[in-house]
């Protein structure tokens, strides 16, 4: 692939500013979830559970309801956290592509044309900038 076949890097400055109400939401999800506070409550909702065998009285439904409620919290938790570690991927992958094109640009104007090993590189860099659109997992 040659230089000018790479797509220049996105830069931060061109992203979107505004985040749906979705993703507002799973950031404060996020940021609530991340603290100790949130554990705390976790451990004393856990500790207030177990007494309440006595109330229904059977394994069974105790075992069912616990096992069900915390099934759809997870759940629905990881979904919320996940959104949060896609964008936060995302925002950092645009700056490491901004950097490196910056530096492939600066290497340009410099002394690419008098040095070989310093064109090399620079056109290894250009190669990486959008490398994680081409790559497939």
């Amino acid at each position: 692939m040659s230089t000018a076949e790479v797509k220049p890097a996105k830069m931060p400055s061109q992203s979107r500013s505004e985040l749906s109400v979705f993703d507002r939401f799973a950031d404060l999800v996020g940021r609530m979830t991340s603290r100790a506070a949130f554990f705390v409550f976790c451990v004393l909702l856990v500790l207030l559970w177990a007494p309440s065998y006595f109330i229904f009285g059977s394994v069974d439904t105790w075992q069912l309801i616990i096992n069900t409620v915390t099934t759809i919290v997870t759940f629905l938790l990881v979904a919320l956290l996940q959104n949060t570690q896609k964008r936060s991927d995302d925002a950092v992958q645009q700056k490491l592509n901004a950097i490196a094109q910056g530096l492939a640009d600066m290497m340009g104007r410099t002394s690419a044309g008098e040095q070989r090993e310093l064109a090399e590189d620079r056109k290894e860099l250009l190669k990486a900038v959008g490398l994680e659109d081409r790559e497939g997992s």
